[in-house]
């Protein structure tokens, strides 16, 4: 599924603590407040290896799962929340959005060169429709153009739940990994900076007994945010954000930031609509949880940052989105 940047419509400054406030987004911003990074042209050449891999498949023309918190109106991988505020040392920044809900470290470029995390990959409730859904860690998207992440997915397809995993560099399209994967499978991802552009993108699932890593090379890369996030992919054919798929609960573990815990970065927590995340513990662990209000998909307009939609739609449309 493609993912995009998250659209984020509000920040919640929240004086000494962890709690969280669930918002739903507004209309989107035209723009990105304190955002360090450039919008401007990337150039991506092909990844220079692909390791371990027993089948991957490039979605071409399209834009896959994870991505940045996108900006509006293009409906592309990955997507990045828009923030009206940031807190001060002593308050945590809520901010929401289309389609993120997790935690972010944000900084100035160049800053962020590592980010790391496990989860259980949680199982999909699928009865009936289509429904869509991504977990990931990732550099960028957040107040930058580009996206390098690493994650799986869950999608229903009617009463079917389909598993995946994935990487993404955008704007290059995913590449989707061919090796099984399985609601209860635990897993660990990282991406990491390795200097002159390169990005290492690394998944192992300890379940199914497989590992997989990718170095793409990525010109233009702020490296001005890092996030672990689940997502509600995008796009529908009206520039929506798609259904996001009954995922029950799922549990981010050991994160790191730069080698270090959350606590040291102040991160901004990030809701989106039909989810909930809990607060920090350890700060290194966090829930985010399926909520199911039923409302329809919110559709972004203007300028701003979404998710990205599903590698099955991709594929049952036959290359096409829609």
């Amino acid at each position: 599924m493609p993912h995009k940047w998250p659209v984020l419509a509000a920040a919640i400054p929240l004086v000494l603590g962890w709690a969280l406030v669930a918002a739903s987004p507004a209309g989107a911003a035209p723009g990105v407040s304190g955002a360090t990074g450039v919008f401007g042209a990337t150039s991506v050449s092909g990844a220079t290896s692909v390791s371990g891999a027993s089948g991957v498949s490039a979605t071409s023309g399209g834009v896959g799962p994870g991505g940045l918190i996108s900006r509006l109106p293009h409906a592309s991988a990955g997507g990045r929340p828009q923030t009206t505020g940031r807190g001060t040392q002593a308050e945590q920044t809520v901010v929401s959005s289309s389609n993120w809900a997790g935690y972010a470290g944000t900084g100035s470029s160049d800053h962020f060169a590592s980010v790391a995390s496990s989860w259980v990959q949680p199982a999909g409730h699928c009865s009936s429709g289509d429904q869509y859904s991504a977990f990931w860690v990732g550099l960028d998207g957040y107040s930058s153009p580009t996206v390098e992440q690493i994650g799986s997915e869950v999608d229903c397809a009617g009463q079917t739940a389909q598993y995946s995993a994935w990487y993404e560099t955008y704007p290059s399209p995913e590449v989707i990994f061919s090796n099984a994967v399985k609601a209860g499978d635990q897993f660990s991802a990282s991406v990491s900076y390795k200097g002159s552009n390169q990005f290492l993108l690394t998944i192992t699932d300890s379940t199914q007994h497989w590992k997989r890593s990718a170095t793409r090379r990525l010109a233009g890369a702020a490296r001005s945010s890092a996030e672990v996030i689940a997502e509600a992919p995008c796009c529908a054919d009206d520039g929506g954000i798609l259904p996001l798929t009954n995922f029950g609960t799922v549990r981010f573990s050991a994160t790191t930031v730069n080698d270090a815990d959350l606590c040291m970065l102040e991160p901004v927590a990030i809701t989106m609509p039909d989810a909930s995340i809990s607060s920090l513990t350890n700060c290194k662990n966090f829930t985010a949880s399926y909520t199911g209000s039923g409302r329809l998909p919110f559709l972004v307009r203007g300028r701003g940052f979404l998710p990205s939609r599903s590698r099955q739609a991709w594929r049952d449309g036959g290359g096409r989105w829609g």
